[in-house]
């Protein structure tokens, strides 16, 4: 009971401290890759995008700007909200898919056995599988413990405060963590589901990643001026003397 109390009162403080935009920007952004994600941007024999790609650097970069600020402990306690949050939504989209009624689209269509079959793929998109679900909060989880790990690993060695070293950490520790993502799933899901070979899950992983890291260099100073901000500001100072006690005690 002591520890449940405990973490229920790390949470209560870090939720205060850290701002509320870039916890729903991250929470966000979890729920939309992982919904985005059933549909391809781009499919090859040995090369496949999906749509969650374009949103998914999104919650590294917030990963990271927290963890600058507020350590990998929090980093880790934000992800693991935004995945428990992911899994309600999935549970919601799914009853509402069984819900009887037709999606807007079904009077579009020219017909009504077309309409069917639209309200039928929507449901499916929204309903989404267990498999997925499953595939996807590991994936994250596992990442995020390589991202926040390795993250405050190498800003304790390399940042001098300035923007090359929150680059460096944040780049290095992003690029792996989003590999990890992406292998994860891939041998879980794609491997096991889909029928993907060995080939495939290591070639679209490391792929993956590669697009995924770029879009996050091009957005990462945008991350530095926030984290900064926030150091020079002392937002969240609550829940960093909250750990300090924490750690003395």
């Amino acid at each position: 009971m002591q520890t449940i109390r405990r973490v229920r009162e790390d949470y209560r403080t870090l939720l205060r401290s850290v701002p509320s935009m870039v916890t729903a920007v991250f929470i966000l952004s979890v729920v939309f890759m992982n919904l985005m994600a059933s549909k391809e941007l781009y499919r090859s024999e040995y090369f496949c995008l999906n749509c969650g790609l374009a949103l998914s650097w999104i919650s590294f970069l917030c990963m990271d700007c927290i963890c600058k600020r507020f350590g990998p402990k929090a980093a880790t306690k934000i992800s693991i909200l935004a995945i428990g949050v992911n899994v309600v939504c999935v549970i919601i989209l799914k009853l509402l898919s069984m819900a009887p009624g037709n999606w807007a689209a079904f009077y579009s269509a020219p017909d009504a056995a077309t309409g069917e079959m639209i309200t039928q793929g929507i449901d499916s998109t929204f309903g989404g599988a267990w498999y997925v679900v499953v595939g996807s909060a590991v994936a994250m989880f596992l990442s995020t413990l390589v991202n926040s790990s390795l993250n405050h690993f190498i800003g304790k060695k390399a940042d001098n405060g300035h923007f090359s070293g929150f680059a460096t950490r944040s780049l290095i520790s992003t690029g792996i963590a989003q590999w990890v993502d992406n292998f994860v799933f891939s041998a879980m899901v794609s491997h096991v589901f889909f029928g993907w070979n060995w080939t495939q899950v290591l070639i679209c992983s490391t792929t993956s990643m590669a697009v995924e890291l770029i879009a996050e260099a091009i957005f990462s100073p945008v991350g530095y001026r926030v984290s900064t901000r926030w150091e020079k500001e002392k937002v969240g100072q609550e829940y960093i003397n909250h750990m300090a006690k924490a750690v003395q005690a």
